[in-house]
């Protein structure tokens, strides 16, 4: 038996939901102890991928993910390895696959200590889940410390032990992993900060697990790239023209413009058919001497925006980047919100939406066209903190909450920026550079 590793798939399940997706598995007719026979196969393979022999120290805690640490400590065996094995707690207490897998093992099992390290050449941490809800303490947390302090290459089962699976948030400490294995989908904290940066190599595994149930469980959360949205792209027409592809206006900034142009240059990458700066005069001949493909249309007040945006061809209006906090990025939010054309407030329109939170957000809940708000933290903070505490709530929650509270498409940018929607859907961007 080897493994068949997944490389391409754009779902993100919860704790909860990986829940439903292995009782759905059993349902279907495939045993618990299948799964985990799989499991524990995946993570020996991985192993024998980074170290092609030598002296093992698996760590195994009471519940499931021990009982994969079982299933690979006998695996590694047959393959060759020295294998130690140290469990946290007693076998007898052990229940269902665990304590079946536990049977098969023949060598002997140590308490959880620091001393199953001594001379060990990589470590499996199989001791917690990704659903832990208590804080990595006490003996534990020693002995998964030392794994660090002594620079041994650890596998991860499922996630690095004390990190939720949820929310990419440590429970009090967790182990740096070279290499995490999970199974038939990944969670969102492999892929949201620190928990990205702990899991390593995160590779997934497939043990038999039917796509089927992906239907049932109906997913709402996504890694972001073209499998997701490439279908629905919108593709350029042959017969089309600049008009069809749509035309962008930018409000630009009067003394910092970098933004606008940055912007234009954005929006003509991702396909539109014109842009169009609309700038104080005071900053025109600074815009008017960058990319010629980019448009630049005197408006030196709010007026004068609120008239080109009544142009039917219109498509997405931006408003905030360099602007200013100011009456004048006021009245121009103002101005594109009561508008028809699709919104993007973004930087500076954001800080001054953030004066009445309950304002903009009632006059976005009224509009039919689509708004995107673009805040880093900082500006999340200004524009929700009311309602929304980012030390509190993790940041996928808290971009659900911020769109479901603003009627607005949330992308709460960084390093894992998140996109939400009000409907519920959210996906995470793996792609930032350092």
């Amino acid at each position: 038996m080897s493994t068949t590793w997944i490389e391409d798939a754009p779902e993100l399940l919860t704790v909860e939901e990986m829940y439903r997706a292995d009782a759905a598995a059993e349902a279907a007719g495939v045993s618990g102890i299948e799964l985990m026979e799989a499991a524990g196969t995946a993570v020996a393979d991985a192993l024998s991928d980074i170290c092609p022999g030598g002296r093992v120290a698996v760590l195994c805690g009471p519940g499931n993910n021990g009982g994969d640490g079982f299933v690979a400590a006998r695996l590694l065996v047959a393959r060759g390895y020295k294998v130690s094995l140290a469990l946290l707690g007693k076998v007898e207490s052990l229940k269902g696959d665990a304590a079946a897998n536990a049977e098969r093992w023949t060598g002997g099992v140590s308490p959880l200590a620091a001393d199953v390290l001594d001379d060990a050449d990589v470590v499996i941490d199989a001791v917690f889940g990704a659903g832990l809800s208590r804080p990595v303490e006490g003996t534990i947390r020693e002995v998964l410390e030392a794994v660090c302090e002594r620079g041994l290459p650890c596998v991860a089962v499922d996630v690095p032990s004390g990190l939720h699976g949820d929310d990419g948030r440590v429970r009090g400490f967790a182990p740096h992993a070279d290499v995490t294995v999970t199974f038939f989908r990944r969670k969102p904290g492999h892929l949201l900060y620190p928990g990205r940066a702990l899991c390593g190599s995160v590779r997934l595994a497939d043990i038999g697990t039917p796509q089927s149930v992906l239907g049932e469980i109906a997913p709402k959360t996504f890694e972001n790239g073209p499998r997701l949205w490439q279908a629905r792209f919108p593709q350029p027409d042959p017969e089309g023209h600049k008009y069809t592809r749509g035309h962008a206006v930018i409000s630009g900034g009067r003394e910092l413009t970098g933004a606008a142009r940055l912007a234009g240059h954005g929006a003509l990458r991702a396909g539109a058919g014109l842009v169009t700066i609309a700038a104080h005069p005071d900053a025109l001949p600074v815009y008017r001497a960058g990319r010629p493909s980019i448009m630049v249309r005197e408006t030196p007040d709010v007026t004068a925006f609120a008239d080109m945006l009544n142009d039917p061809r219109l498509r997405a209006v931006l408003v905030g980047p360099g602007n200013g906090v100011d009456v004048e990025t006021a009245g121009r939010m103002a101005k594109a919100l009561s508008s028809e054309v699709a919104c993007v407030i973004d930087a500076d329109a954001i800080t001054v939406g953030a004066e009445d939170p309950a304002k903009l957000c009632g006059a976005i809940r009224k509009r039919t066209a689509a708004v995107v708000l673009t805040p880093h933290e900082g500006e999340f903070a200004r524009l929700f903190g009311r309602e929304i505490d980012l030390e509190v709530d993790a940041r996928l929650a808290a971009a659900r909450s911020a769109a479901r509270l603003s009627g607005a498409t949330v992308i709460l940018k960084g390093p894992d920026t998140i996109i939400a929607s009000p409907d519920g859907r959210a996906a995470i961007n793996t792609n930032a550079p350092p």
